[in-house]
């Protein structure tokens, strides 16, 4: 059974490769080419994904239930973001923020405890 959305720190850090492939099925289904496209696309082709390290990638997203095949027709298979996948993108972004964020001098204030 894959954990609670609660758990996503645990799945840190992503791979460049499972963080791109999380971040273009957050804004829709895809299949394995259009994934290729999209994230060369965004990343102004700096990242183009050969297609055995794609699947090998999301072969272990699937594993860890964050990424699910939606559907499949005769030519292509369909996958989507997870809503433990949501999670685990969410928390991703926000530790690289503030990576960036100390990287520019932007230390975030510590919480008293």
């Amino acid at each position: 059974m894959p954990p609670r959305p609660t758990d996503a720190a645990r799945f840190l850090p992503l791979s460049p490769q499972q963080f791109h492939i999380l971040l273009s099925l957050a804004a829709q289904p895809l299949h394995g080419y259009g994934l290729i496209l999209d994230i060369a696309e965004r990343t102004g082709q700096s990242m183009r994904l050969a297609t055995g390290t794609l699947y090998t990638a999301i072969a272990r997203l699937e594993d860890l239930g964050l990424v699910v095949e939606s559907s499949s027709d005769d030519r292509r298979r369909f996958y989507r973001i997870t809503a433990l996948g949501k999670a685990v993108l969410e928390a991703e972004t926000e530790r690289l923020e503030t990576l960036v964020g100390y990287a520019r001098g932007k230390r975030p204030s510590r919480v008293a405890r």
